[in-house]
């Protein structure tokens, strides 16, 4: 056997993030670092040179901005669009550098920037101050775990090198940075066009007596690292090539392991001991952080993907109730009580916010109080996940308390999570058993639950068509109920308005009160607009299987607007009627309704026939 853990351990490495506000002069610093410390081959410099008359914003000069923004893109604009790294090593010190645009649009970038940064340098323009992207930058690296910030102050050439200049931005930001989780700030004036302070004193800065930008990055602590921490190994594929042989092979998130230690599974707690780690061909004694490797246990223990194996001694929470700060990153806003996939190490699991606790102010850092999360808003929620998951407090391990939420429609990141703590109540509410359970119930009515979700447009003709059904199943001898969207709002929902945000939680509610009467053994029918798919979809995965049947009712808007029985069209055209469906609020059609009715075409009492005909054909009425 050999141990690859010595040779394959970097040297003293600094993972370096570059961040602040758009034209602050990010990817020219890193250009004159790796310039002035004679990284660039005379191919590269020629290359530049050729590249600065063609696109460069100096004038005549080298423009070494163009070294990092590599994009087409961002050479036509100007700015800095995705994240760039550069790797460098001075005598003293390797570097890896991630420039990150300053652009507010591209917030999510500078976000994913930061998630395995240990110092960031922080921008700012002299002429300019602290911006509002400044300090959003530096409330997300704090929130990200980043606890060294390195003030670059530059352009202080515009500023005529002026000292006061310097001492009030540094000032500015070290009141901002202490209400941060940020420890440690270390103010450096600058200028990266001129080289002055970058890797070495200038003599245009004679009043500065601190050190200049390279010798003190070459001098920065390393932050702790993750081979010192506890075990955390997810595992990504189980491997059962014949019936001899079961590995578990993933990347070590934290942690190391050798053979013959004792793992658990963290959610089950079933324990075993490691017998072999393997790379390739190659057998280890001793594996660490960083790794890609195969394990194989004393064991046959349960374990699937998304399991996570730890020491026996430090077992991380296992919950599906957590409290943690969101970076929102998409266009649409976030709605709690909707929907979303929540992405953690190897593991996919459905989940929901709760509860939006607060805003996080990017400019006082107050607490605010707020329904949803707009595109780059920072927010304190909790969220409820469909299973338990295996999670650390971000601050203590950031590879097994980070998250990303990912849209179940269109697969888009929307937001980056930092685990804060799982909510109590989570270990402390389980599922009561009860001697009679739903198939009982159901048995005594002779009925199969159902759900038959109506949606539509106002005025489709949903609440007619779903009284018709009832009346005629009332007539056959079923049991049923109708859950009415505006009859639900004289009681359960009747706090909730019309916004997005409102229309999401009047649905889950809806639904889990939908759920609760299928339990009883009833046929509910459910009438409301409901014009979101995802809230739909919720809808359905908290049924059983067969139990959720899609009534579209398809009417269109012209017809709809025709009928209006209540005026609400015509006030929403005045303008009277905010977030109106299908005026100025939209209606999500559905995809795969499994029922689509049409009310211009057969009679109410005609579309009752055609529902129920379905229902005896899919075997939910005998």
């Amino acid at each position: 056997m050999q141990t690859l853990a010595g040779t394959l351990a970097a040297p003293d490495t600094l993972r370096v993030l570059t961040c602040g506000s758009v034209d602050d002069g990010k990817s020219t610093l890193i250009g004159r670092l790796l310039y002035d410390s004679k990284l660039l081959l005379q191919d590269q410099i020629a290359d530049l040179e050729r590249d600065s008359r063609r696109h460069g914003t100096t004038g005549g000069d080298i423009d070494f901005a163009l070294l990092v923004d590599g994009l087409e893109a961002e050479r036509e604009q100007g700015i800095t669009i995705d994240v760039a790294w550069r790797f460098f090593a001075t005598p003293r010190r390797r570097f890896i550098i991630a420039d990150t645009p300053g652009h507010e649009q591209y917030t999510r970038n500078m976000a994913t920037g930061a998630s395995t940064a240990e110092l960031a340098i922080l921008l700012v323009d002299a002429e300019k101050g602290l911006s509002r992207q400044t300090r959003r930058h530096a409330l997300i690296c704090s929130l990200m775990g980043i606890k060294q910030v390195v003030l670059a102050v530059n352009k202080m050439d515009l500023v005529g090198y002026d000292e006061t200049v310097f001492e009030k931005i540094a000032a500015d930001f070290a009141a901002f940075a202490e209400r941060t989780r940020i420890e440690s700030v270390t103010p450096i004036p600058l200028s990266a066009r001129e080289g002055d302070n970058v890797t070495g004193p200038s003599p245009r800065l004679s009043w500065w007596k601190g050190p200049a930008l390279l010798p003190f990055l070459e001098e920065a602590p390393s932050a702790p690292g993750l081979v010192e921490t506890p075990l955390r190994f997810p595992v990504q594929w189980v491997c059962r090539p014949d019936h001899t042989f079961r590995g578990y092979a993933g990347t070590i998130s934290s942690g190391r392991i050798a053979v013959g230690d004792e793992v658990v599974v963290a959610a089950s707690g079933k324990k075993s001991r490691v017998t072999a780690i393997d790379i390739g061909e190659n057998s280890l004694e001793e594996a660490v952080a960083g790794q890609s490797i195969m394990l194989r246990l004393a064991d046959e223990v349960d374990i699937a993907r998304g399991d996570v194996l730890v020491p026996a001694e430090n077992r991380p929470e296992v919950t599906d109730q957590i409290a943690a700060h969101l970076v929102w990153m998409a266009e649409e806003p976030l709605l709690p009580g909707r929907p979303y996939w929540l992405k953690a190490a190897n593991r996919m699991v459905s989940a929901q916010v709760s509860e939006l606790k607060h805003h996080l102010s990017v400019d006082t850092l107050e607490e605010t109080a707020g329904k949803v999360l707009e595109l780059n808003e920072i927010g304190f929620a909790n969220l409820s996940l469909a299973h338990p998951i295996a999670f650390d407090p971000y601050g203590e391990n950031r590879e097994t308390g980070g998250f990303i939420l990912i849209d179940r429609f269109t697969h888009s990141t929307v937001a980056a999570g930092m685990v804060d703590f799982s909510l109590r109540r989570a270990a402390n509410i389980h599922w009561q058993s009860l001697d009679v359970d739903r198939n009982a119930r159901a048995r005594l009515k002779n009925q199969k639950p159902t759900v038959l979700w109506f949606t539509g447009l106002s005025g489709a003709g949903k609440s007619t068509v779903a009284n018709w059904v009832e009346k005629k199943l009332y007539a056959a001898g079923r049991h049923t109920i109708t859950l009415d969207g505006d009859n639900v709002r004289h009681g359960l929902n009747r706090d909730l308005g019309f916004t997005d945000a409102d229309r999401v939680e009047n649905i889950r509610r809806v639904a889990e009160t939908a759920k609760l009467m299928t339990d009883a053994g009833l046929i509910v029918l459910v009438s409301f607009i409901s014009p979101f798919r995802s809230e739909r979809q919720m809808a359905r995965q908290l049924m059983m299987e067969g139990e959720f049947v899609e009534v579209f009712v398809d009417t269109p808007l012209d017809i709809a607007e025709k009928r209006d029985p209540k005026g609400l069209y015509a006030k929403a055209r005045a303008g009277q009627l905010k977030n109106f469906t299908g005026i100025d609020s939209p209606y999500q059609v559905p995809e795969n309704a499994e029922i689509t009715v049409d009310t211009t075409s057969a009679s109410p009492e005609e579309l009752a026939d055609e529902i129920i005909a379905y229902l005896r054909q899919k075997g939910r009425l005998s």
